[in-house]
C-alpha cells in the first residue's frame, strides 16, 4: 500500500526518465554551451588560400560552385565562396532526414529496431537497393536509415520522410539553426521539381550540421557515433575522397561524407579525418557532366587538405 500511496511508477518510466537525463545532459548542455557560437554569424575569416581562389576563378563562367570549409580542432581556417547561396540538395538531404530520424527514436516517435514490411507501392527509382527487394521484404528502420546514406536509397528515403514527417524534419533543422535548408518534395518526384518544389540547402548549413554530429552535439553520442559510420560507409567516393593523400600506413584518409547527384548538381558534404580534421561542403551546378563535376569536388578537397597542412 505504501508504495501505491507515494504513486510508484513502473521501470519503464523511470527508464524513459534516465534515457531523457542522459539526452539533456549529453546533448542540451553543449548545444547551450555552443549555441552563441554556432547560431551567430560568422566572424571575418582568413583569406581564400591562392589556389583555391585561383582554382575557382579559373572555373568557366557557366560552372557555379558553393563551398564551406571549416577546420575542426580550432577553426582557425573558416573559408566560404557562395556558401549561403540556397541551391537544390540533391542526396545532401538525406542527412538532415537521418538526423530527424535519431532524435525520433530518442523521443519514442520511432523504433529503430522495428521491422518495416517493404511493398511494392513504395519503390521508387534511381538509387539504392531496396527497388529490388522482393515485396514484402522486412527491413529494420536502421537499416532504412543506413542505405539512405550508404547507397543512397530513394526507397527507403521515401519511407522515412512518410513516417517522420516533412514538417518535423524541416522543423528539426530550425531548432539545429539550419534556416535555409528544406525539404519540399520525397525523392523522384519529378513532377514537383518541375513545378518548382525543390530540396534546399547551403553549403555553410550542411557544414554546420557534420559539425553538430561530429561534436555529438545532435542526439546521443551513441547515435551520432552510429551517423558517423553510415557516412563513413558511403559507397560513392568519386568527390572528396578521390584526391585525398593517403595516410603514412597507405591506407586512405577516412572520410564520413553524403554525396548527391541530379542531372544539373553534383555535390558532397564530408567530414575528412585529416591530421587536422575538418569538414567541407562543395555543390556544383552546370559543370555539364557528373565527372566534370566530380573533378572540380576532388580539387577543392584536395587544395583545402593542402592549405591547411601546408603542403
Amino acid at each position: 500500500m505504501g508504495n501505491a500511496v507515494l504513486g510508484r511508477k513502473p521501470r519503464r518510466f523511470w527508464s524513459q526518465i534516465s534515457r531523457w537525463t542522459g539526452y539533456l545532459l549529453g546533448v542540451l548542455t553543449p548545444l547551450l554551451a555552443a549555441g552563441h557560437r554556432l547560431a551567430t554569424p560568422a566572424s571575418p575569416t582568413s583569406p581564400m588560400p591562392d589556389s583555391l581562389t585561383q582554382y575557382i576563378q579559373s572555373l568557366p563562367a557557366s560552372v557555379r560552385v558553393s563551398v564551406a570549409l571549416e577546420t575542426l580542432a580550432d577553426s582557425s581556417v573558416r573559408l566560404y565562396h557562395r556558401a549561403d547561396e540556397r541551391v537544390p540538395s540533391a542526396s545532401l538531404i538525406k542527412v538532415p532526414i537521418m538526423v530527424e530520424a535519431m532524435v525520433a527514436e530518442i523521443e519514442g516517435r520511432i523504433n529503430l529496431d522495428e521491422i518495416h514490411i517493404l511493398l511494392d507501392s513504395e519503390k521508387v527509382g534511381g538509387s539504392g537497393v531496396l527497388k529490388d527487394y522482393p515485396n514484402r521484404s522486412r527491413i529494420s528502420y536502421r537499416d532504412l536509415v543506413r542505405l539512405m546514406i550508404t547507397s543512397s536509397d530513394n526507397t527507403a528515403t521515401n519511407i522515412l520522410i512518410g513516417d517522420l514527417s516533412p514538417e518535423a524534419i524541416n522543423a528539426r533543422m530550425r531548432t539545429l539553426g539550419l534556416t535555409q535548408t528544406g525539404l519540399n518534395r520525397v525523392m523522384m518526384d519529378t513532377l514537383a521539381a518541375r513545378q518548382g518544389r525543390e530540396n534546399i540547402v547551403t553549403a555553410r548549413e550542411m557544414n554546420r550540421l557534420l559539425t553538430l554530429i561530429y561534436r555529438r552535439q545532435v542526439a546521443t553520442p551513441a547515435l551520432c557515433e552510429q551517423m558517423l559510420d553510415f557516412l563513413k560507409a558511403n559507397e560513392d567516393s568519386l568527390t572528396i575522397p578521390s584526391r585525398l593523400p593517403r595516410q603514412p600506413d597507405g591506407r586512405p584518409l577516412v572520410v564520413a561524407h553524403k554525396t548527391g547527384t541530379l542531372s544539373y548538381v553534383r555535390a558532397d558534404m564530408g567530414i575528412v579525418y585529416a591530421p587536422r580534421p575538418f569538414v567541407l561542403s562543395v555543390i556544383v551546378e552546370g559543370a555539364g557532366s557528373d565527372i566534370a563535376a566530380e573533378t572540380v569536388i576532388a580539387q577543392i578537397a584536395r587544395l583545402a587538405y593542402s592549405s591547411i597542412h601546408h603542403n
